[in-house]
């Protein structure tokens, strides 16, 4: 059984930086791949960032690019989103998922985390 939990979420002000967290366990992820994704009220979940185990591949969402860094300590099977320079559109719940490849496509996703709430105030 495959448990992801998410963490850092919070309220901030435009402009300001939060660091997401997502503590994997369960099995042996070295293989997959890992994302974030994000869902605004009343909109579908998207894409944000993605990046293989070994952290030696990582992909963004053009909307995060430059602002948004997404890493991994894998001997502790945590990813980070690092999010500066944040803006009240990114207003969102974040969800961390897990992959068999590495992949910007919701539907490749085998599982999910709770989720956990980022607010960005104007």
């Amino acid at each position: 059984q495959v448990q992801l939990v998410e963490s850092g979420g919070g309220l901030v002000q435009a402009g300001d930086s939060l660091r997401l967290s997502c503590a994997a366990a369960g099995r042996t992820f070295v293989t997959y791949g890992m994302g974030w994704f994000r869902q605004a009220p009343g909109k579908e979940r998207e894409y944000v960032a993605a990046i293989t185990w070994s952290g030696g591949t990582t992909y963004y969402a053009d909307s995060v690019k430059g602002r948004f860094t997404i890493s991994i300590n894998n001997a502790k099977n945590i990813v980070y989103l690092q999010m500066n320079t944040l803006k009240p559109e990114d207003t969102a719940v974040y969800y961390c998922g897990i992959a068999r490849v590495l992949s910007a496509r919701r539907e490749d996703y085998d599982y999910w985390g709770q989720g956990t709430q980022v607010t960005v105030s104007s």
